[in-house]
């Protein structure tokens, strides 16, 4: 058994994905109150009023604060991203929908003609070759996945 796992009970989960059985051996009801819970850190304070003041920019700006119009959203589409370079240290989590806070991801995979209607709906242009790259990038994952596997 490796360490991580000792001081579990139940034996399914070990040999299978047996999550109920997992939890069923290993839970503890909590009785007790909230008085182990601590308040938001300094950083955690900052970066949500930075947060905060974009959403009010937002909500001035009718809704939409920025959107995407050159680059299809992916995994891989853009690096690490911050709130704001100047508050990197504060960040423990990292990693945006896109280059910048609450600007919106150009995403057509649920349909391109939705994606390019919202683009328009807020004054915004998807570029021509974005929406043709992600159409190529549907058709061929929608042959890759729709074409039948030979079995051995």
């Amino acid at each position: 058994m490796r360490k991580e796992w000792r001081g579990f009970t139940g034996t399914k989960w070990l040999d299978e994905v047996n999550i109920r059985e997992f939890i069923q051996n290993n839970y503890t009801c909590y009785d007790g109150d909230e008085s182990f819970l601590t308040g938001p850190t300094d950083a955690t304070d900052k970066l949500w009023g930075m947060l905060k003041e974009l959403q009010k920019q937002e909500r001035a700006k009718g809704g939409v604060l920025d959107m995407e119009t050159e680059v299809v959203s992916s995994m891989t589409a853009y690096g690490p991203g911050y709130i704001s370079e100047g508050t990197k240290e504060l960040e423990k989590v990292v990693g945006l929908q896109t280059d910048k806070p609450l600007k919106r991801a150009f995403m057509p995979y649920g349909g391109i003609k939705m994606a390019e209607q919202a683009c328009t709906t807020y004054g915004y242009q998807p570029l021509k070759n974005c929406t043709k790259s992600s159409q190529n990038t549907a058709r061929r994952t929608t042959t890759e996945y729709s074409t039948p596997t030979p079995t051995r």
